[in-house]
């Protein structure tokens, strides 16, 4: 007998049990249902009881998910449907084994975020200056916005954060406090620093009192995450870039141009504060004629003596 998704069946006592147990969301409760109907379907197709599914069909199963064109992160979330369906009931003593365990579902290639071009980002700054012209200051704040995005690489989060005692304008630097409440230390460009001693000289005309934010709204209260990407759209928009401009498109175009012109990824790992090289080699990434020019440089058969 396969599962069934009417009455009560294997499938409804595990939902319900993880109901019970997890108390899940109504919209989790009905992914894991349409995850479990997808194996029922495959389970009455090959006339398999489900008490009877061995680890060769399961893995017939996951191919079959591959075949179907479903990202690696889908297949991932089906076969952990099934992986824990089968789980409740070997702990339950109604099955011997769980076909499903050591199964793991292919790898999805990791999309790069876009990045913006060297001249895009010089025109999108020097649009932004010639906006402010120094006489308003909610757009002199935005331009020092971009900069800081631009010249420290800082997510979005850590932007938002940011209070006026988190830059050192004498030591160049901006301290901000990451993922997992890790703090880092990350240089801040001249121009930065500029637009930003700038912005400081009219913060006050609006800040409210014992506000600390770097950067604050008309209200005088701290700017939220959400104002903050609605500014660079904004920008974007008068600049006919011709696309939405995102925060990590700024992170990630900083740690492009930097690692292009230093080719040392360490160095960026450290800037962009992640925990290991593979995220950042995931997150970066060199042009061609940049890695040719490294290998021309360094191999020692690279070029005719």
């Amino acid at each position: 007998m396969s599962m069934k998704m009417n009455g009560l069946d294997p499938a409804e006592k595990y939902l319900a049990h993880l109901q019970s147990e997890n108390r899940l969301s109504a919209h989790t409760q009905l992914a894991y249902a349409r995850d479990l109907k997808r194996l029922a379907e495959y389970l009455d197709a090959a006339g398999i009881a489900w008490r009877e599914l061995r680890a060769e069909k399961a893995r017939a199963y996951a191919a079959k998910l591959h075949q179907s064109g479903l990202s690696g992160r889908s297949i991932r979330r089906m076969l952990s449907a099934a992986r824990g369906f089968y789980r409740h009931f070997l702990r339950a003593g109604e099955i011997d084994a769980n076909p499903f365990d050591n199964l793991r579902a292919p790898k999805s290639p990791q999309k790069l975020p876009g990045a913006l071009g060297v001249d895009e980002l010089n025109d999108l700054l020097a649009d932004a200056g010639k906006k402010s012209g120094g006489n308003d200051p909610l757009e002199l704040r935005d331009r020092a916005m971009l900069e800081l995005f631009y010249s420290s690489g800082l997510r979005l989060a850590e932007l938002a954060a940011l209070d006026i005692g988190g830059v050192d304008f004498a030591q160049s630097e901006v301290r901000v406090t990451g993922k997992g409440g890790k703090q880092r230390v990350v240089p801040v460009g001249e121009k930065a620093k500029e637009v930003l001693q700038a912005w400081l000289k009219r913060r006050g005309e609006f800040v409210n009192e014992n506000e600390t934010a770097m950067f604050i709204g008309k209200s005088g209260a701290r700017l939220g995450m959400r104002a903050i990407q609605q500014r660079l759209n904004r920008w974007a928009q008068r600049r006919g870039l011709g696309r939405r401009l995102h925060p990590h498109m700024l992170r990630h175009s900083f740690a492009s141009h930097v690692l292009a012109s230093s080719g040392d990824l360490r160095a960026v790992q450290e800037m962009l504060g992640h925990s290991s090289i593979a995220a950042t080699q995931v997150y970066t990434h060199l042009d061609f004629q940049q890695l040719a020019k490294v290998y021309d440089k360094a191999h020692p058969r690279a070029k005719k003596k």
